[in-house]
């Protein structure tokens, strides 16, 4: 975000650590987003264990799926929270978690990121909370009959709030992969 209110959001992603682990000339990773099509309708990715279907097949033209959410909110009007997050299919229920927080639980924004996660792709059918989520949710989720998996960590995302009040930009950067929030 720059001065003048101007904003970018922006999701960076290779889909698994290092990409497909090969560099071009000039440096660069290249990703592995291959594995985001479908090779055999009905069974699962080899990453996220997503099950896809014919739609999403290999051809001539198309564009795997994508999770990338890179988002821009605005309250009546005005520039409110900027936000993005790696992570696969798992993207969107860290950038969506860390909005409701902002938007409608009213944390902050580092407080928003920091809240802990979970997120639920159908198949397989079980919930992924963060080893941060309370026991005793945990518990009563299992107690009502849902699979439960832990994980260390769900999404990396990155924010800047914009204090209602003051104007004040809130840079918040999530610990979970020891991120940072820099500003100028």
């Amino acid at each position: 975000m720059d001065a003048a209110g101007n904003a970018v959001a922006n999701t960076y992603t290779l889909n698994n650590s290092y990409g497909a682990q090969a560099t071009v000339s000039g440096g660069f990773l290249l990703n592995d987003t291959m594995d985001d099509f479908t090779t055999q309708p009905g069974a699962p990715n080899k990453l996220f264990g997503l099950i896809q279907s014919d739609a999403n097949a290999i051809a001539p033209g198309k564009r795997p799926v994508s999770s990338m959410t890179p988002t821009i909110l605005l309250r009546n009007g005005r520039l409110s929270f900027v936000a993005g997050s790696p992570g696969g299919p798992r993207i969107i229920s860290a950038t969506l978690l860390s909005i409701l927080g902002w938007m409608r639980m009213g944390l902050g924004a580092q407080a928003a990121i920091n809240a802990p996660r979970f997120h639920h792709q159908w198949m397989p059918d079980k919930l992924m909370i963060e080893e941060t989520f309370p026991s005793a949710v945990e518990r009563e989720l299992v107690s009502r009959g849902h699979g439960v998996a832990r994980r260390t960590w769900i999404g990396d995302v990155h924010a800047i709030g914009l204090d209602a009040q003051t104007g004040e930009r809130l840079g918040a950067a999530d610990v979970r992969r020891e991120g940072a929030a820099v500003g100028y």
